[in-house]
């Protein structure tokens, strides 16, 4: 029997489409060890240069006009502009998935992004395809965007989305609140103090990571300026992304700060630092805040992306599992207020409350059955 072909399409729009599809890709090989698996970045530029220029304007745009975003988002938020934008996106990408499915010539289609989502949608109506397609959102609220027709199986974070979505009419037994997936290695973390000591990091010491997703966003350099503001000796781990300059600033900095500071890139060592830590200071994307949820780890959150990290931010503070600093608030009497009485043990307790860690597993169950695989 040949083996069967699993395509799984995402987007490198920040990290988290991507860490969510490199899960479910590391869950399948698990689950289904012979089966043939393509992760396709449907937003590089290998993949479609006018996809990738797409990319690189959006970026630009958060860059020096976050609030053009902002009204994008409210726009494409109604009905009607919802689905002017999804058809706009699919018959534009429309080509590129041809393309890649007479490449591959997939018997499952899974997308972690809604512009490959809209696009395969838009592909099965017009050719009266039965391809199966799986969608997994990743954001903590719902949006137009991510909503198509003939999606044998939805995949979201949380039971009031899909009570969201059976109320506009979608089948209840394709709806499935299995939690964002992750990867698999959250749960074979060492306890914090073992991460510690294979850090290096003194045990006694209050430990704060300071991450800006995969591209560097955030104002890092902002809060290192910040933090320098508390008496108390800190270590301090930055997480750069694939900002260099901002790397680069970071250590700098730590040349003549008053707290013990280490810096990183792009690193698979997210999960073991943030393990190691007692709070997290970084933007609300939704895989960040998922991992931190199954590790225990506090929250502070600032600068949302308008739109999706805003909603990503009130779900998490309204469960008790962060902070979210508003602006003209201050960070470092907020971080002292988090590091006083027992609020770090509360909040770590609620963050464990909304961990879904065995989100991947339960996600890639379904679609291999539904897939008949």
């Amino acid at each position: 029997m040949a083996a069967k072909k699993i395509l799984i399409l995402t987007a490198s729009i920040g990290s988290g489409h991507i860490k969510a599809a490199e899960a479910v890709a590391e869950e399948l090989v698990r689950q289904q060890p012979g089966a043939e698996i393509t992760t396709v970045d449907f937003m590089a530029r290998s993949t479609s240069f006018w996809h990738w220029l797409t990319k690189k304007i959006y970026l630009e745009m958060l860059n020096f006009v976050p609030n053009l975003y902002d009204v994008f988002y409210q726009l494409s938020s109604s009905e009607t502009g919802g689905s002017c934008g999804k058809n706009m996106f699919a018959l534009f990408m429309l080509p590129v998935f041809n393309r890649l499915q007479a490449k591959y010539q997939p018997d499952c289609v899974i997308c972690t992004h809604p512009f490959p989502a809209g696009t395969v949608s838009l592909w099965k109506e017009r050719h009266h395809s039965k391809l199966p397609l799986s969608v997994v959102m990743t954001d903590y609220s719902l949006h137009p965007m991510w909503l198509c027709k003939g999606v044998d199986n939805y995949f979201m974070a949380t039971e009031d989305m899909r009570q969201g979505m059976i109320a506009q009419g979608f089948a209840a037994e394709t709806l499935h609140a299995e939690g964002i997936p992750i990867s698999a290695d959250v749960q074979g973390l060492p306890i914090k103090d073992e991460l510690r000591k294979m850090l290096g990091i003194a045990l006694e010491k209050r430990v704060i990571l300071l991450m800006g997703g995969g591209l560097g966003l955030g104002g890092i350099e902002r809060t290192l300026q910040e933090l320098e503001k508390i008496k108390q000796s800190l270590v301090l781990l930055v997480v750069a992304g694939r900002n260099e300059q901002l790397q680069q600033q970071a250590e700098d900095f730590a040349l003549g700060s008053h707290h013990t500071i280490r810096t990183w890139g792009y690193t698979n060592e997210v999960k073991r630092l943030m393990g190691a830590a007692d709070l997290l200071i970084t933007k609300p994307g939704a895989l960040t805040i998922s991992e931190a949820f199954a590790l225990g780890t506090p929250m502070l959150l600032h600068d949302p992306i308008p739109g999706p990290e805003t909603e990503n931010a009130v779900y998490a503070t309204r469960h008790g599992a962060a902070v979210w600093l508003h602006p003209g608030e201050k960070l470092a009497a907020a971080v002292e207020e988090i590091f006083r009485g027992d609020s770090l043990s509360t909040m770590q307790e609620q963050a464990l409350k909304r961990a879904r860690p065995l989100a991947s597993k339960k996600i890639v169950k379904i679609i291999l059955s539904a897939a008949g695989f």
